[in-house]
């Protein structure tokens, strides 16, 4: 001990300045309960070797848990050509069990840490610890010597070898209590005697190994890196004196956990690996896939067992298998596994495949649509709706449609459908009509009845629904995301590639593309517009199927409705469809439609190029009492008309000074002037002359032009940038983004011109449209004059005094002025141009009336000589006048 100590504080003091002191023990006893990792950093930082100051080895030591085995190294990939990187990747599956033994041996030392059990047999070169206590207090550390026994001090010889550790301990303490009186003996295995064993055969690094006496054969398959990949783990031989002694079936550990072959090996043993036999492959629908080694006389039960057996998916009645026949090719059997007699014997070779049944349920009904629990539920022989749809409150959302839903029925093997209709109310109260008995995969779709996404939230918020049933409103939504695509899949249409098929012209012609054009702008919603279970979402693909599954001995189970009803389009024709059905499923008719006549179109049958148009009274149809005309035909079109002379509350304002404006509502066909008669006519400050009328559709028009020509004045500006000289009068390119940009933000006023007093006066005649507007301004004495003159203002206006008067009084023009396109804009809207130069000219001063204004445009030439510009100014500077003769009133 002086001398370890010794040789420590020479080293600490040797190395460069590792302790300014000679360390005490204290010293070192403390460094020796650092962590190891900061006794490491210290030692290498001072160049001192751990192992002379803690006095183990580093090299040489096993923690407990460090891995003996690691993995094995791969050999470099060699480089992938094009065709193999981009061939479609299939699942491998590989040979069972190999990968638990695939690793690198790290080292051969025998773990001295492992529990040892009571019938571990003691031989020579084992340690035992030995401790005394009671009236003595000692502990000895005793080796069995090559005679096979061990010396304890005090104590005469005990022979030991041969006996196991549980014997060895009882003999120890008997022993202890006859020759020694007053003390016990507590006994414990030290260190473990090693031993050498072989390890041949298909093993990953066959050779000889150093091991513990405790080695077991699977011990010895970690140590020698694993088994090839040819290896047999059914028939492990372990040969002692050139006999085999006990064969190990690695299946039986892997897969049953038993691991009673898995014997304590002894020195001089031989573990042999031979080589695998024969072999099956089993893929698919089983929870184990992998390649299995056979033994002789295992059958097909055998094989199911090794898999783990199958998934509840698999489709056991017919698994595929492929088989090496004799004449060196493949053959496919069809085997039923379903049973528990099979009629298989594996083979070597053998591929089984297990596949996965069909994807469609069977025995079930789907319900789908605006309903608290969509999904798919149990089907029995005589079962209905009722049985299904129990409660309005209960199994409906709020806004599920009680009036018309649909049954979807697959009729034939082709997957051909039918529709039934029925009324969901009528069905709960279980009213026969409408209380279809079910069959087997029938689905049940529920409308909502609202059409337009916005209205129906608007709808739901108004009801103030609790958060439990906000909450189910969402998950409804999602479920019904993925039943969309199931159902899709159900009728064999996705409305996904029909939607792109519908887009996709590549082989129409320009007329066709001109055609769908203009549906599409006729089409008031947008695909994200629609409500979730609208009629046009959960229809779509029932009238594909229907569309697709029509040819020469079916007709097209389709019709459709026009009119006034509240959602006019095509619809299923279903079973026994009568107007009264296609009515209710266009969501009833509107207030406005006319009940005593109706009209079909129906084409002939026999002579689709001939059709009928057949009238009849639409409100006995309804009632059922006409029994003509009630029942629909394929491709039947329902036009429901209008009440004659009916029209929605159309309306009309007057602004300014009449006795009484405000809104008023008129009747068809009503004029201007008799609406002025019911407003009390003109205050007695009103200025007829300058009075404004504007109208929606005229606006509309207004603004499609504005929008028209702001493009063709950008074109036809940047065709003049290309031109190699710009006049040195010419607007910069800001002035012209400017203006530009100003006549983009012009906003149209829909004016129409009129001569109010000729209307009064009942010399012209004017009818009223939904939306228009009469704006009479008070009486006027000015005139104003804008444009390019030097101060754009208003005048008093005087009696006698010439356009060109009001102009000089503006400070006159400007230089980019066009003087020879100066025009007058009259109060009531029109334009007048003057004309001096002519003998038979009117005087100027006679055109300038109070309210006119005077606009002096701008020369063309500083437009680069654009062609359209004089339009656009024009067109700016009346809706300019306008807007402001508007504002003012």
């Amino acid at each position: 001990m002086l001398f370890k100590r010794f040789l420590i504080t020479f080293l600490l003091l040797t190395t460069a300045s590792a302790f300014a002191f000679t360390p005490s023990a204290a010293q070192i006893e403390q460094f020796k309960k650092l962590p190891k990792a900061q006794q490491e950093a210290l030692a290498k930082q001072y160049g001192v070797d751990l192992s002379t100051i803690t006095g183990k080895s580093s090299s040489s030591s096993i923690k407990e848990d460090e891995p003996t085995i690691q993995p094995r190294q791969l050999q470099e990939e060699p480089e992938l050509t094009d065709e193999e990187r981009f061939k479609p990747q299939l699942d491998e599956i590989k040979p069972f069990g190999y990968e638990l033994f695939s690793g690198e041996p790290t080292t051969f030392m025998p773990s001295e840490n492992a529990a040892v059990p009571e019938t571990y047999l003691i031989g020579r070169g084992d340690q035992l610890k030995i401790n005394f206590y009671g009236k003595e207090s000692e502990s000895y550390e005793v080796n069995v010597d090559r005679e096979g026994r061990i010396n304890i001090p005090n104590l005469s010889p005990v022979e030991v070898a041969g006996l196991t550790f549980g014997e060895i301990k009882e003999l120890i303490k008997a022993k202890v209590a006859q020759e020694v009186i007053g003390v016990k003996a507590f006994v414990s295995l030290g260190k473990l005697r090693s031993m050498r064993i072989l390890v041949l055969g298909e093993a990953h690094k066959p050779g000889s190994y150093s091991v513990s006496s405790l080695t077991t054969v699977s011990h010895a398959l970690f140590i020698s890196g694993g088994v090839s990949e040819i290896a047999s783990l059914r028939n492990i031989q372990v040969k002692r004196a050139g006999k085999v002694v006990a064969n190990f079936d690695l299946y039986d550990l892997l897969i049953k956990g038993d691991s009673r072959n898995d014997i304590i090996l002894k020195p001089g043993d031989v573990v042999f690996i031979p080589p695998v036999g024969s072999q099956v492959a089993v893929e698919g629908l089983v929870k184990r896939p992998a390649i299995f080694e056979l033994k002789n006389n295992e059958n097909a039960q055998d094989v199911l067992k090794m898999a783990g057996g199958l998934k509840p998916g698999a489709y056991a009645q017919k698994a595929i298998v492929e088989r090496f026949n004799n004449y060196n090719a493949k053959e496919i059997l069809s085997v039923d596994f379903s049973g528990k007699d099979i009629a298989y014997i594996p083979r070597d070779g053998d591929r089984i495949r297990f596949n996965p049944v069909s994807l469609q349920y069977q025995n079930s009904i789907s319900v789908i649509g605006a309903v608290a629990r969509p999904g798919n539920y149990q089907w029995y022989q005589g079962k209905h709706i009722s049985d299904v749809l129990t409660s309005v409150r209960g199994d409906l959302l709020p806004q599920a449609d009680l009036s018309y839903a649909l049954l979807v029925r697959e009729i034939n093997i082709s997957g051909d459908i039918e529709v039934r209709q029925f009324d969901i109310a009528q069905a709960i109260v279980k009213a026969t009509a409408h209380d279809f008995e079910l069959k087997a995969n029938d689905k049940l779709l529920v409308f909502s009845r609202y059409e337009e996404k916005e209205a129906e939230e608007l709808a739901l918020k108004n009801m103030a629904l609790t958060e439990e049933q906000q909450a189910q409103q969402v998950k409804v939504q999602q479920w019904h995301k993925y039943q969309k695509k199931e159902f899709e899949k159900y009728i064999g249409v996705a409305t996904d590639d029909m939607e792109l098929q519908l887009k996709d012209t590549s082989n129409l012609t320009i007329a066709e593309i001109s055609k769908r054009k203009a549906e599409e702008e006729e089409q008031k919603l947008k695909p994200e517009d629609y409500a979730l279970f609208s009629r046009n979402n959960l229809l779509k693909p029932v009238i594909a199927k229907l569309k697709l599954q029509a040819n020469v001995r079916q007709a097209m189970q389709l019709v459709e409705i026009n009119g006034h009803v509240t959602y006019p389009g095509i619809y299923p024709l279903t079973i026994g469809s009568e107007v009264n059905d296609l009515i209710i499923a266009a969501g009833g008719l509107l207030e406005s439609a006319y009940t005593e006549q109706a009209e079909i179109t129906r084409i002939l049958a026999g002579d689709a190029s001939k059709v009928e148009h057949i009238k009849f009274n639409l409100h006995k149809a309804i009632l059922g009492e006409s029994d003509d005309n009630r029942i629909l035909r394929s491709k039947d079109s329902l036009n429901v008309f209008s009440i004659p002379n009916w029209q929605e509350n159309v309306k009309v304002e007057l602004k300014g000074e009449v006795k009484f404006p405000g809104s008023y509502t008129i009747r068809r066909g009503e004029t201007l002037t008799n609406l002025l008669e019911r407003a009390g006519g003109f205050s007695e400050f009103a200025e007829e002359k300058a009075a404004i009328f504007t109208r929606e559709s005229i606006r509309k028009q207004e603004q499609q032009q504005l929008a028209k020509l702001s493009e063709e004045l950008r074109r036809d500006i940047a065709q003049k940038s290309f031109e190699n000289s710009v006049g040195s009068n010419s607007l910069s390119y800001d002035e012209m983004n400017k203006l530009l940009n100003d006549l983009a933000n012009v906003e149209a006023v829909g004016r129409l011109v009129i001569d109010l007093p000729l209307i009064v006066e009942d010399k012209q005649r004017l009818v009223l449209q939904d939306g228009d507007t009469l704006y009479v301004p008070s009486k006027r004495d000015s005139i104003s004059v804008i444009g390019e003159v030097n101060y754009a203002t208003s005048h008093l206006y005087k009696a006698g005094t010439s356009f060109k008067d009001y102009i000089a009084l503006s400070g006159g023009l400007k230089e980019r002025a066009d003087d020879e396109r100066i025009y007058i804009i009259k109060a009531n809207g029109s334009v007048k141009i003057p004309d001096s130069g002519s003998w038979f000219a009117v005087n100027d001063s006679q055109l300038i009336e109070a309210g006119d204004t005077i606009v002096v445009p701008l020369n063309s030439n500083y437009m680069d000589n654009l062609t359209l510009w004089s339009t656009v100014t024009q067109i700016v500077y009346q809706l300019g006048v306008a807007v402001a003769a508007i504002s003012s009133i």
